[in-house]
């Protein structure tokens, strides 16, 4: 990998950081340490564990920029943290998260990072767009995480959505979150299903053998 896509990388945690900490007034905030930890950890891993070539497709997929609608994602997921750091550090408009809850929705964020990373490390094709990549040689893979779900990935974005803000003590940034990025999630799951199932040679077999999409039981 070349050295500016660990510089990208760490950029993106410490401009985390800033958004947290400039909004909050304040470092003092132990939620917060423990949430860039989780994030900083899933940086690390990614680059020491995760297939090369994926995490180059993952940057520029195909070769090209992230869509607007990634970048657009991005910046919802800076104003979440922005909203989380004005609640916490100075206006306290929501900020009356239990301690217990907090706790076990910074599990849930770090356990969908667990998810998304084991899945990428046996599909070396989740790719940050919906996109056949005939490039790269594609096919089905149906280990891991596949063997329960068709779509971990967004399984964990879910988990990672749904938990983040309560994570960060804030029920403002919560809402933010969830309101502009599951409908982004759900439809990129449904539209990419439906793709694969169209484009993707040997994938409709493998959904009609593994029924469920984000939740075994459920859908």
């Amino acid at each position: 990998m070349p050295v500016s896509a660990y510089f990208k990388a760490g950029l993106f945690v410490v401009a985390a950081a800033a958004a947290l900490f400039a909004a909050a007034g304040t470092i003092a905030v132990p939620g917060f340490w423990a949430y860039l930890a989780i994030f900083a950890v899933v940086m690390i891993v990614s680059f020491a564990a995760l297939d090369p070539d994926l995490l180059r497709e993952r940057m520029r997929p195909g070769g090209k920029k992230p869509p607007l609608s990634l970048r657009v994602f991005s910046l919802v997921l800076f104003m979440h943290w922005i909203v989380a750091g004005l609640d916490r550090g100075r206006f306290h408009w929501s900020d009356n998260v239990p301690d217990w809850l907090q706790g076990v929705c910074l599990f849930t964020v770090a356990a969908g990072y667990a998810l998304a990373l084991w899945a990428m490390r046996v599909n070396r094709f989740f790719s940050s767009v919906i996109r056949i990549q005939a490039d790269r040689g594609q096919h089905v893979v149906s280990t891991g995480p596949y063997a329960f779900v068709r779509h971990p990935g967004y399984t964990a974005g879910f988990l990672i959505i749904a938990a983040s803000g309560p994570a960060l003590g804030s029920w403002l940034a919560a809402a933010l979150v969830v309101l502009f990025s599951l409908p982004f999630l759900l439809y990129r799951t449904i539209t990419e299903d439906r793709i694969l199932r169209a484009e993707l040679a040997g994938y409709s077999d493998y959904a009609a053998r593994v029924r469920w999409r984000l939740l075994p039981g459920i859908w």
